[in-house]
């Protein structure tokens, strides 16, 4: 496989995976619309992602969501990295159409293509989220392993945000979450994460085209967008402090997720697109298996950048978030050796660095939470 489609390979995973690519002799086309909500107004200028790749891979300006730009980008190509998305969690709740046009849509046209068109393509990759586990794999001192539903709001309200039995109702204890584990998001975007799977698998096996899914954790670094308040949490807390402003964490603090940095992201997508026969039709957790809880994070990035803002841990929540998930990542350490070199400690160090190489952007935390507001999602 020498010529690779990455679509969405002008944001933050895109860019970074297509520079490693290129490093190592292969030929690189992307295809990306270049979101004005992750590149700014004008990427030639504003985008350092855009830039970064601009000139050194084939670019097609254009969407999933056009079979004419679908075709042009795939000509010629031998496989495809599929990471054009919709993402974040809140945004999606009430941009319903739009996540399920760019998510579901764009990857259905993606497979008539294949099931109907000559071409050259012998595997797809298909970047996934933790997001399809839903609240993700619990253990109960009386019924065992469950997979719980989503919180209920009476109990959030009441500030008990912890994750109940969903037999019994008592409080569970959280676990890694196998790739074996309950499918069932809790919000829109989950849903289109796992409606991509499920569309690149059902049909890539009738037509023979070997497909994996990588189920990404939370994945941050260098290159991050600072700019978009809807999704990626450090980049949201950096602009936060740099502002001067005081950090809000939702519910109470205790929620964890699992961070895993850009590097190592780049490392397993390419270990995937690189292995052999056995990795076909499988579904990996692309994560560290460590949970590391929100408020750590928001005190860690404190001390590096050497700020005093005030955290404050507000009691509020968002209808579609999950309390805890974090990978077990035993399957992709088992079967294809990987094991993430950068620990959370080395990541953020690297992280600050180059969020202090950065133009201070407009903070627009505020006015995200007031949009969720209106629309009933923000409690």
């Amino acid at each position: 496989m020498d010529k690779i489609l990455i679509t969405g390979g002008a944001g933050f995973i895109g860019s970074n995976l297509a520079l490693k690519l290129l490093s190592k002799g292969y030929e690189v086309t992307v295809l990306d619309n270049l979101s004005p909500q992750i590149h700014g107004g004008n990427p030639e200028k504003d985008s350092t992602l855009f830039c970064s790749i601009k000139g050194k891979v084939t670019f097609i300006h254009g969407s999933v969501t056009s079979k004419d730009d679908w075709l042009a980008a795939l000509n010629g190509q031998d496989a495809v990295i599929h990471l054009a998305a919709e993402t974040g969690t809140g945004q999606s709740m009430y941009d319903i159409e739009r996540y399920n046009k760019v998510n579901v849509l764009g990857t259905a046209i993606l497979w008539d293509i294949l099931a109907n068109r000559e071409h050259k393509i012998n595997k797809v990759i298909v970047a996934s989220s933790r997001a399809v586990y839903g609240e993700g794999k619990y253990m109960c001192s009386k019924d065992g392993v469950v997979y719980p539903l989503s919180r209920k709001e009476k109990n959030m309200n009441k500030g008990d945000f912890k994750v109940k039995c969903p037999i019994c109702n008592r409080n569970v204890t959280r676990l890694a979450t196998t790739e074996d584990s309950k499918i069932h998001p809790t919000s829109i975007y989950g849903f289109t994460k796992q409606a991509q799977e499920e569309i690149s698998m059902i049909a890539g096996k009738s037509l023979n085209i070997p497909v994996v899914a990588l189920r990404y954790q939370n994945v941050y670094g260098p290159g991050q967008s600072l700019s978009n308040p809807y999704t990626g949490i450090l980049s949201i807390f950096s602009t936060r402090i740099l502002n001067g402003n005081e950090i809000h964490i939702f519910e109470d603090g205790k929620e964890c997720r699992d961070f895993i940095y850009i590097n190592d992201v780049v490392d397993a997508t390419i270990l995937v697109l690189e292995s052999s026969a056995k990795v076909n039709f499988q579904y990996y957790n692309v994560g560290t298996g460590v949970p590391t809880d929100i408020i750590l994070v928001a005190k860690t990035l404190r001390d590096e950048y050497h700020f005093t803002v005030p955290i404050k841990i507000t009691g509020n929540y968002r209808l579609g978030d999950i309390r805890d998930n974090y990978a077990d990542t035993s399957k992709i350490k088992n079967e294809l050796g990987f094991v993430p070199k950068n620990d959370f400690a080395q990541g953020i160090s690297q992280f600050v660095k180059w969020v202090n190489m950065q133009q201070v952007n407009v903070d627009k935390y505020d006015s995200s939470i007031e949009e969720m507001k209106k629309k009933g999602l923000f409690k």
